[in-house]
């Protein structure tokens, strides 16, 4: 079967499947897995410590895939420069970027006069609105049941998806609660052009950079499992149930501040968690589809997976 749709048609992909930017994880050997495989990979550049950095990752991919592949911008990391990360991507002629977090605005200014493809996470319909007047070719809709950072809303996958698709005429992404075949085709019962996920890629074999203590705790967790943390913030975020974000609860129980939260909830201690599979000691990103979880396939062998449940509901459709 062909699955041509808005989203493969603008980012020029086999299947309309990106593959989330995952801070810390999104690096070239995921990227080339997900690419080749027929979907959108990503590489993380905030997450990167320099622009020769990213030139590397960004080269690495280019060695692994001739396929399309994009590079993500989380910018709201309290101000943190990136217009230098956006430059490196410009000059090694990158097609795709996506952007998440904070103010896209200066993102879009700076891409300007040129023919980069953009994509936007939103968490709102009034987000995906002002991604659209900015020049976004599409948005990536993530509902409350994602991992990492969520809207203030608490509005789910189901109900924000078909809102957004309504409110804008750019291609809509779902992301959020997606892990196989089964929430791709309802992706697109909503109206969706195609889906991000971004949990179930950790749990592959190429996402080489995840412990096995964090992907085991994937494989063993349910969807009740994980836990909101940073609401007192204001940037609400979903993250796998453990100690350390007990502690960062009962500071927020608190009314802790930023300052007195900082060193809980920094890159550090994600990295503790993440890459060393320190579980008692950092926090790991998860979304609820964590309870779906209970295998770590090679990429392409969860595409493959993924295609024939599709295919199988698109024929029960016809």
């Amino acid at each position: 079967m062909e699955w041509k749709t808005k989203v493969t048609e603008l980012l020029g992909i086999q299947y309309p499947i990106i593959q989330g930017g995952l801070a810390y994880l999104a690096y070239a050997n995921l990227a080339a897995a997900v690419s080749e495989a027929g979907g959108l990979g990503q590489i993380t550049a905030m997450s990167l410590n320099s622009p020769e950095a990213l030139r590397a990752e960004i080269r690495k991919v280019k060695e692994l895939t001739n396929k399309p592949f994009g590079v993500n911008f989380a910018i709201g990391q309290h101000g943190r420069p990136y217009a230098h990360m956006v430059e490196e991507a410009l000059e090694e002629n990158v097609k795709i970027m996506s952007v998440t977090g904070g103010n896209p605005a200066p993102f879009f200014e700076q891409l300007k006069q040129t023919n980069v493809k953009t994509l936007v996470l939103v968490a709102a319909k009034r987000q995906a609105q002002k991604a659209e007047t900015l020049g976004a070719d599409a948005v990536m809709v993530v509902g409350q049941e994602g991992g990492g950072h969520l809207g203030r809303d608490d509005v789910g996958t189901m109900v924000l998806v078909p809102q957004v698709v309504d409110a804008v005429t750019i291609p809509v992404i779902a992301s959020g609660g997606i892990g196989d075949g089964r929430g791709w085709m309802a992706a697109h019962s909503l109206g969706a052009e195609g889906i991000e996920m971004g949990t179930r890629f950790i749990a592959t074999k190429e996402c080489i950079h995840a412990s096995k203590a964090y992907k085991d705790a994937l494989l063993t967790s349910s969807e009740t499992d994980t836990t909101v943390i940073k609401r007192t913030l204001g940037s609400p975020a979903r993250a796998l149930t453990g100690t350390w974000t007990e502690k960062i609860l009962g500071l927020e129980a608190e009314n802790a501040n930023y300052e007195q939260l900082k060193a809980y909830i920094s890159g550090e201690a994600n990295q503790r968690y993440i890459h060393d599979g320190e579980l008692d000691n950092g926090y790991g990103w998860a979304g609820q589809v964590a309870g779906m979880i209970d295998d770590v396939p090679t990429v392409a062998e969860l595409f493959e997976r993924m295609v024939e449940e599709a295919e199988g509901i698109r024929c029960r459709w016809s």
